[in-house]
């Protein structure tokens, strides 16, 4: 069983995800299909399903092409995305499960990115598939919920086992921990995380995957409880309180800004 990343535009990420057992494989999130299809080729695996984490055209743009070239492929995604998920034929709600060969995905809603947006976590993998909702030291812009979605939503993921690893949709790590030190400057773990990125980015490597456990430590959309956080917080916006959401607002605020 393994998981092998597909880049995708200019910084998009897919993943393939292949249960050895019987060669068949899902990709998460196709914005080119042909890459992808080169990529089932490379790795000698069979492209069975497409797993849509939401709609946006970089994450999906790439379904009906794959759906003409791959027939009978089945493409996933979330009922409540409302029909904008092209080629769709598997729709999914949340606790819903998918199947690849022998792995079972379980689907998580994880809405406020996208009224629809879904993560696919595989306990047997140890992995989850967050798209646009958590990055590497980040989360996504909130078009279509509210903040107090999107805290919950995050919540969600936050609950998993600290192992987990997470394969999120874009490279934006570096820039997402420069953002997160100017709130938290003295945090070392999001320090050490923010310099071993700027090496693998400089070498020309991938940041993903990470872990539960390390966006807890590093994420500042997951440490709205940091004292240095909320300190650094109130002292741009001194009427903030000490509620969560109002925090990550806030943060999300000033993220879109930076």
């Amino acid at each position: 069983m393994g998981i092998y990343i597909v880049p995708q535009l200019s910084d998009n990420f897919a993943y393939l995800v292949v249960d050895d057992s019987s060669k068949e494989a899902a990709i998460v999130d196709c914005a080119e299909a042909d890459k992808v299809i080169a990529a089932a080729r490379a790795h000698g695996v069979k492209l069975t399903s497409v797993l849509t984490t939401h709609w946006h055209p970089d994450h999906s743009g790439g379904n009906e092409d794959i759906a003409a070239k791959i027939p009978g492929i089945h493409i996933y995604g979330a009922r409540a995305e409302g029909g904008r998920i092209p080629a769709l034929s598997n729709p999914v709600d949340d606790g819903g499960t998918v199947r690849i060969g022998k792995l079972e995905g379980r689907v998580i809603g994880i809405p406020a990115h996208t009224n629809g947006h879904v993560a696919y976590h595989f306990p047997a993998l140890n992995a989850v598939f967050t798209g646009d909702t958590m990055f590497i030291g980040g989360c996504g812009r909130v078009f279509e919920g509210k903040a107090a979605t999107m805290v919950e939503s995050l919540a969600r993921l936050a609950a998993l086992p600290d192992s987990t690893a997470v394969y999120c949709g874009h490279e934006y790590t570096e820039k997402n921990l420069r953002f997160a030190l100017t709130l938290e400057p003295n945090n070392l773990a999001l320090r050490a995380k923010h310099d071993a990125a700027v090496k693998a980015r400089a070498a020309g490597k991938w940041t993903v995957p990470s872990t539960i456990g390390d966006e807890k430590q590093i994420n500042p959309f997951l440490r709205t409880d940091s004292a240095e956080l909320r300190t650094s917080l109130k002292k741009i916006d001194p009427s903030l309180s000490d509620d969560r959401v109002a925090l990550f607002a806030k943060a999300r605020e000033l993220k879109d800004r930076y």
